[in-house]
């Protein structure tokens, strides 16, 4: 059974690129993070993470656990917030003041993380509330008192709070995917146009796919393709639109595509292989010691997604 440190320590696990940066996140050494987590596996017989020179990485068993305690302990800290913060100041009601900074992506920003942002100033009248938005949110959260990421953030100090789940697709204009439906393997992909994500100046793609059967059950290993797209942006609102007017795929995020999925415009290619999901994560700057404003933004965020606006 687990501890609750022990889901801690996964949760810290998940957050980071080595085991020295998770040591760093629990305040712990390197050697003594090895050791719990070698006594983790040999309790539950399952091996949570793959070791290397360089780094680790979770196994598919790893990743599981590591979400499950990350929901369990946001349970346990947001009940124990509240039960706190109703004991000391009654409730978070509407006498909330002062600013608070919030940085998120471009288009989910302007989707999602915009009106939640409105309706919690009409709440709180006194809090004035701050949204910028920024390619890279990390890069521009000097200062910021929340950011929103999409997809869990590794090898930063930032604290990651989960908020909802996100699937990404590969996805093509209904006259592309009919050609595409022929493909069996992620290898195969090759041989079509390609629209391309840019992140930090890199125009390939790796994309990394896992076999699964119709119920979303992993069948077999995992895969990483490297794909180069004639097509580039580094705006994921415009490699959308590209997609939808048959230049090429897109690997886009479930908040994006549902709704084109839904309606036709856009269609699955290769459904049963599973890209990586990009849950929407929360990040705050530290665990303890978050001030009322924070507080109530992350739990304002959670309502927000609960349920979910794009699986409606």
């Amino acid at each position: 059974m687990l501890q609750l440190d022990d889901m801690q320590l996964l949760r810290a696990l998940g957050a980071s690129a080595s085991l020295a940066a998770a040591a760093r996140l629990l305040d712990l050494t390197p050697p003594a993070v090895t050791v719990r987590l070698q006594r983790i596996e040999e309790r539950i017989g399952v091996r949570v993470a793959n070791r290397a020179t360089r780094g680790f990485a979770l196994t598919d068993e790893g990743q599981r656990l590591v979400q499950e305690s990350v929901d369990i302990l946001e349970r346990i800290e947001s009940l124990t917030a509240r039960v706190s913060r109703e004991a000391d100041r009654g409730g978070l009601g509407s006498g909330v003041s002062g600013s608070l900074r919030v940085v998120a992506p471009f288009g989910f920003g302007r989707r999602y993380v915009a009106p939640l942002v409105r309706d919690l100033q009409r709440s709180h009248p006194q809090l004035a509330i701050s949204l910028l938005l920024a390619e890279s949110p990390l890069a521009a959260a000097t200062g910021a008192d929340a950011v929103i990421s999409i997809g869990r953030v590794k090898g930063s100090s930032w604290i990651g709070h989960f908020l909802a789940p996100n699937e990404r697709f590969l996805c093509a204009a209904p006259a592309l995917a009919r050609r595409m439906q022929r493909l069996k393997h992620p290898s195969e992909l090759v041989d079509y146009p390609y629209v391309c994500l840019r992140e930090n100046d890199d125009d390939v793609s790796r994309l990394r796919f896992t076999p699964v059967d119709g119920a979303g059950r992993r069948t077999g290993k995992a895969l990483t393709v490297r794909l180069h797209g004639m097509l580039s942006s580094n705006d994921g609102t415009v490699t959308r639109d590209w997609a939808l007017d048959g230049e090429g795929f897109v690997a886009r995020s479930e908040w994006d595509c549902a709704h084109l999925l839904g309606d036709g415009h856009l269609k699955r290619v290769l459904p049963g292989w599973q890209l990586d999901p990009a849950p929407i994560m929360a990040l705050l700057p530290s665990r303890q010691g978050l001030t009322t404003r924070q507080r109530l933004f992350l739990e304002a965020a959670r309502r927000a997604f609960a349920p979910l606006p794009w699986r409606r």
